[in-house]
């Protein structure tokens, strides 16, 4: 049997139509009406088991392809970093069975750094000029939007480089991609047992697609700038036109993903390999454009995992037709996607972290995961130069990841009822959703429903037990429940700042250097406290490598 595993990075489950589920928001003038149109990927969820519940593990990006790689868990002891020499990935298992394997990418984290993901594959092609792929040094001259409400004008300036070479839509990255897997298959269509995964970094951010897809979703009255690869964090440095606009740009990256993606379907059909290839098609975490007053994939304290981000889609289309149209609510999580590989291949691996989804897709199974955990290790570091730090590395070197990196990193503990989101000590308070009554998770009931919080806080200190994560961080997960409050602040009132006033709002940052960077007028750069900004407006914004708190928020933001 054949095996094609697609990946694309950032995919919110609620923007496929084939889910059915509510849609977040409507385009301007079509209310009633599908938000998003998403015809390939219906048309596979048709032929699909479609996994209703299918939620992250570790997260983000390459946390979460070391899952997949592995087949286990990495995020209690693993964060963003190379896949370890001893690791044993799933090429290497398939290779053992005479698979002939091939990774397309277009994702640069993959290859950047000798992170190794190539590693056991038969070959690779880097489909190159992606996001922040230092591919391109032509002398362009570029023009960048509004810097205060950019996340990492460096990014950005490496993104547009690469973009300037666009021209048709096959010169976008997406359809770049799926063309050279096309390509690969029709060299290759007479194998019959060959692994193809193919990771396709769009349609993560910046929110740029074709100018068709780019018309059909967003507003034309809307003349503001656009913001194309928005701050994370607080989302209220951006108005409700502007942010409306970016949620259009996503929509319609998200309809020509589904064209490229199509692309790759139709070469399938076309070549009459579907009766001999197993289709799987998921993503890595969504991304919140407003919910809970969030935006982006924010760290630290603010980045809770809620359901926007956790949820994520999971299409498994069998060449036998097993499952085909049936809609499964049992939790699976990335590792099981591992198993169901290695299945098709006729592996088992008692290593492995995870089960094949054949039974659940055969209806002989309900699914044996009561839970679903979902989380990001990180390394605790001192606030005072975590900005200074992330400027050091480009603020995005990790998946233009921003923010603080450190110990008080939430974790999602899901059932098909609740969703625990708990801290370490000296992170915020714990938030108990009942998903049953309140799936926009809107209402903590954790004080109403302490039982049931006790409950999913114990499964997660066992699983984190399980997975080998360090003493101290099973302590600090287990001090949380009994907590849930600050531990005090490590930055201090007295901390000093360099503001500048925006729209009438005041905007804080580490340095003199960033603030002058961020300005957008002559207005003075004033030097102040936390204490006096704080006085000022306790909303005013203080940006920390690269992603947007509250004043008020930075004191949980930095507990220990």
């Amino acid at each position: 049997m054949n095996i094609i595993f697609l990946m694309n990075d950032t995919l919110r489950a609620d923007h496929i139509n084939a889910y059915q589920w509510p849609a977040p928001w409507t385009r301007p003038g079509h209310e009633g009406q599908p938000f998003i149109e998403t015809p390939h990927l219906d048309k596979l969820a048709q032929q699909s088991a479609l996994f209703d519940r299918c939620y992250v593990g570790s997260y983000p990006t390459i946390p979460n392809r070391h899952d997949i790689a592995t087949g286990r868990f990495g995020f209690p002891t693993i964060g963003w970093e190379p896949l370890k020499p001893d690791e044993v990935v799933i090429s290497e298992r398939l290779e053992s069975r005479g698979y002939v394997s091939m990774m397309i990418f277009d994702t640069p984290p993959l290859a950047n750094d000798d992170y190794n993901f190539t590693r056991g594959f038969t070959a690779w092609d880097w489909v190159r000029g992606q996001h922040r792929d230092r591919w391109i040094t032509d002398p362009v001259e570029l023009t960048l939007p509004t810097s205060y409400k950019t996340k990492s004008p460096t990014g950005l300036q490496l993104y547009l480089l690469n973009a300037t070479r666009r021209q048709y839509e096959r010169d976008w990255m997406c359809a770049k991609t799926a063309l050279a897997a096309c390509d690969w298959l029709e060299r290759n269509r007479t194998r019959d047992k060959f692994f193809l995964w193919v990771d396709m970094w769009d349609p993560h951010d910046p929110f740029e697609a074709p100018a068709y897809d780019m018309a059909r979703y967003t507003d034309p009255t809307y003349h503001g700038e656009p913001i194309i690869y928005p701050k994370y964090g607080r989302v209220d440095y951006m108005t409700s036109d502007e942010l409306n606009d970016v949620r259009a740009r996503y929509a319609a990256k998200v309809q020509f993903v589904d064209r490229s993606v199509g692309r790759i379907l139709d070469c399938v059909e076309a070549l009459g390999m579907n009766r001999n290839t197993l289709i799987i098609h998921t993503t890595d975490h969504g991304h919140l454009f407003g919910e809970h007053g969030l935006q982006g994939k924010p760290t630290g304290p603010l980045g809770r995992l809620y359901e926007p981000t956790t949820r994520i889609p999971l299409l498994v289309r069998h060449p036998e037709g097993l499952g085909a149209g049936r809609r499964i609510e049992a939790i699976v999580q990335p590792p099981d996607v591992t198993a169901t590989i290695l299945a098709a291949a006729g592996i088992s691996d008692p290593a492995i972290q995870g089960e094949s989804l054949f039974p659940l897709m055969a209806g002989t199974s309900t699914g044996s995961r009561t839970y679903a955990f979902s989380g990001r290790f990180s390394r605790q570091v001192n606030i005072l130069t975590a900005g200074a730090a992330a400027q050091s590395r480009g603020a995005a070197a990790f998946d233009g990841w921003v923010g603080i990196d450190a110990t008080s990193e939430p974790i999602t503990v899901t059932t098909d009822e609740w969703s625990l989101i708990i801290s370490p000590i000296g992170g915020p308070r714990p938030e108990l959703y009942h998903l049953t009554t309140d799936p926009q998770q809107q209402h903590n009931v954790y004080t109403e429903h302490s039982k049931e919080a006790e409950q999913l806080h114990g499964a997660l200190l066992n699983f984190l037990a399980e997975c080998g994560a360090s003493k101290d961080r099973i302590a600090a997960y287990t001090a949380a429940s009994t907590t849930g409050s600050s531990a005090g602040q490590a930055m201090p009132l007295s901390t000093p700042v360099y503001a500048i006033k925006i729209a009438g709002r005041p905007y804080a940052f580490l340095t003199e250097d960033e603030a002058l960077a961020n300005r957008v007028d002559t207005s003075p750069i004033e030097p102040m406290t936390l204490e006096a900004l704080q006085r000022i407006d306790a909303h005013s914004m203080v940006c920390i490598g690269d992603q947007y708190y509250w004043v008020t928020d930075v004191a949980l933001a930095t507990r220990s």
